[in-house]
């Protein structure tokens, strides 16, 4: 609270210096910007963990995104950003999520509304600092803007390139509003380690909450976050993150990738690794989570195409599930090895590999790139969710129609096998396998 009174004393300092005239210039020379975006969804599940063994669930919503941004002036400007989405053509009843894809929509798969972004930006030199409402991209908390409305932070955000070819960033984070993709879990194992709450959220999704009770049910002093990235090198960018979540977890995530032209042939190397570890009242229990992973490809011409591999650390027969797993609650999912919907690749003891290739159509006339890929997750017997190894086969069709400026058209499948197996629980409804079919419609429209 008492940072806020100070921010809010400093905003209205900043106004008072501002004549009428230049404040109406910073309003009337802002920039209004948006997106429509229509969803379709569609998976068809083979479930063999009850009598309801095979299901088809459907989700169709349209929305997007209203911005408006003000002018600068000294450094000066305003933010804020409405985002929505509304729901058509549900089964009945629509909050039956074996009839209605959950990931579309708000509470009771109902439409919903949300004063997503409204924040205060301040430059200086080499320096800038935004603070409210506002959409974070960072590898361990992210907007992950996968379905129809992404995550919202709450934070104090500074960024400083006084050094050469360096930026370094500070930031605290209070509070986090779920969007529609969290949606998809129901708390638990699979979803802390997959991006998401360890608690039921479904439900959360038009509120900024508290990050601790976000994460774990419990109230905490929020998330602090120090990083440096370094691009001094031709070619090569090298990062590191400290994330400091108060009473749950410190997170170091690293990153380096480098980029060659050989001519016709360029070819890229790049590695991660996350180490966790509890601190203070250790809310998500005792953690000692180790992660690497590695990815190398080439590009020639349109083609391009990789293969990545990971290893995230395993637990004993008494352990915790969470103790080695890595555990990344806040929308932040950056392996190299993640499917479009499978995220073992956090659970303790996973290995996995993933191999891709695009291909883009515009040399040949046509606006269009094609995605292929391939990940297979070999799962520990101490993981903590399934008994089986898992894999996921997908594509991804991006088409920019040349007839409407700023249209993306997209067609999207994954194909999961054995995403969930479980044979040995003595309660009879959790043996079993899971498995689907996925297709996705998406229409973009930018302005």
């Amino acid at each position: 609270m008492q940072k806020k009174i100070i921010l809010s004393l400093v905003a209205l300092g900043s106004l008072s210096t501002i004549n009428a005239d230049t404040l109406q210039g910073m309003f009337s020379n802002g920039k209004v910007s948006g997106n429509i975006r229509e969803f379709s969804i569609s998976r068809s599940v083979d479930d063999t963990r009850s009598a309801k063994s095979d299901y088809t669930r459907d989700g169709h919503a349209i929305g997007g995104f209203l911005k408006y941004e003000t002018a600068t002036y000294e450094g000066l400007s305003f933010g804020t950003a409405f985002y929505t989405t509304n729901g058509f053509l549900l089964d009945d009843p629509k909050d039956d999520y074996t009839k209605v894809d959950p990931t579309l929509f708000g509470k009771d798969n109902n439409s919903y509304s949300i004063l997503g972004e409204a924040y205060l930006k301040y430059s200086y030199d080499n320096t800038t600092f935004k603070a409210g409402r506002q959409k974070l991209n960072t590898p361990l908390a992210g907007a992950d803007d996968a379905r129809m409305i992404p995550n919202f932070f709450e934070a104090y955000v500074l960024t400083n390139k006084d050094v050469e070819d360096t930026t370094i960033l500070l930031a605290h984070i209070t509070k986090f509003a779920q969007g529609t993709f969290g949606r998809a879990y129901n708390g638990g194992l699979l979803a802390i380690t997959g991006g998401y709450s360890y608690v039921d959220t479904r439900d959360q999704v038009e509120d900024f909450v508290d990050m601790g009770t976000y994460a774990v049910g419990k109230d905490t002093s929020g998330v602090s976050i120090a990083s440096a990235t370094y691009t001094g090198i031709k070619d090569l960018k090298i990062q590191l993150w400290d994330y400091y979540a108060h009473d749950i977890l410190n997170a170091i995530y690293g990153e380096a990738s480098y980029k060659m032209d050989l001519g016709s042939i360029k070819p890229f190397v790049a590695s991660q690794f996350i180490s966790e570890s509890d601190v203070g009242d250790s809310y998500a229990g005792d953690l000692s989570g180790l992660y690497w992973g590695a990815k190398v490809g080439a590009k020639i011409d349109a083609f391009t195409a990789y293969v990545a591999y990971s290893s995230t650390s395993s637990n004993d027969d008494n352990d915790d599930a969470t103790k080695n797993a890595i555990i990344s609650p806040w929308g932040g999912m950056p392996a190299y090895t993640q499917g479009m919907v499978t995220r073992h690749v956090f659970l303790a003891g996973t290995d996995a590999t993933k191999v891709a290739a695009s291909y883009d159509f515009k040399s040949m006339g046509t606006n269009l790139k094609t995605v292929l890929y391939y990940a297979n997750y070999s799962m520990d017997k101490n993981n903590g969710y399934t008994e089986d190894d898992a894999s996921e086969i997908g594509f991804d069709f991006i088409y920019y129609p040349e007839l409407v400026k700023n249209l993306q058209l997209r067609f999207r499948g994954n194909f999961a096998d054995d995403f969930y197996v479980k044979n040995s629980d003595s309660d009879a409804t959790k043996n079993g396998s899971v498995g689907w079919n996925e297709y996705r419609f998406i229409m973009n429209y930018s302005f």
